[in-house]
């Protein structure tokens, strides 16, 4: 079976030179891009409710651009003077970096990892007398505060967004041969939108060993998973997965 089209469901890239777009060319396959999942942020009113003082905690845990968002907005609408002693740790440099947006990152205490939570693990035992908020969503996995446990670290599990399916009826899934999905929440997504949804020779693609869980879970046969260590990107594994089917069908 040759692959003509593949629904992913993220933004669109911005730039034109995305890998995303190569593969598109190199193989002459249509790419449709659509969100899945979408953000809202809980009240104030709603967080205020879950009686949770920000500044009971020393140091905050980010692992997204949308947690960081999410925890200063909340901050300002409940007037939370966030102290120059706070302490942020974030699981990659680019979203340390995105810290810029809200705070002086030369004078703070930031720290770091290369890439996920375990990354994190070494430099948070270090600083162990910390009080750790962890900002996130309302849909989430617990592989940070399973961490945190394992560790016997003091930290408090907040929510503030959540994470709701969005609206997908105007997609025909029967159009498109692959579907490929980047959370647990874009699984969950599908089956809200489409609860009689039968995958027959649909090819799935998923990005993450949670989400790769969360598809088997729901009775879907995961014909690609990334990352591996031969293939690090859901754009690498693309072009090797078609380029295998383009060999299969003699094209």
């Amino acid at each position: 079976m040759k692959i003509k089209r593949i629904l992913i469901s993220q933004p669109q890239p911005t730039t034109e030179k995305s890998p995303y777009f190569e593969v598109a060319d190199k193989y002459k396959v249509q790419l449709d891009f659509f969100q899945f999942i979408r953000v809202e942020g809980v009240s104030s009113k709603d967080f205020r409710a879950s009686r949770v003082n920000i500044l009971e905690y020393t140091a905050v845990i980010f692992n997204s651009r949308t947690a960081i968002d999410h925890f200063f907005r909340i901050c300002e609408e409940l007037r939370v003077q966030v102290p120059d002693t706070m302490k942020y740790f974030c699981t990659s440099e680019s979203i340390a970096v995105y810290l810029q947006k809200y705070i002086v990152y030369r004078k703070r205490k930031i720290f770091y990892g290369q890439k996920t939570m375990e990354d994190l693990v070494d430099i948070l035992v270090k600083h162990k007398e910390e009080k750790y908020l962890v900002p996130t969503s309302t849909v989430h996995n617990d592989e940070i505060p399973a961490l945190l446990k394992q560790y016997n670290l003091t930290f408090m599990k907040a929510f503030f967004y959540k994470t709701l399916s969005s609206e997908l009826s105007h997609l025909n899934l029967k159009d498109f041969d692959m579907l490929v999905f980047y959370s647990p929440a874009g699984i969950d997504s599908l089956f809200t939108n489409f609860p009689n949804f039968v995958q027959d020779e649909t090819f799935i693609g998923t990005f993450g060993p949670n989400t790769a869980k969360a598809g088997e879970k729901a009775g879907l046969r995961i014909d690609l998973k990334v990352p591996s260590p031969e293939f690090p990107s859901m754009t690498m594994a693309l072009d090797k997965f078609i380029g295998e089917l383009c060999k299969k069908s003699g094209k």
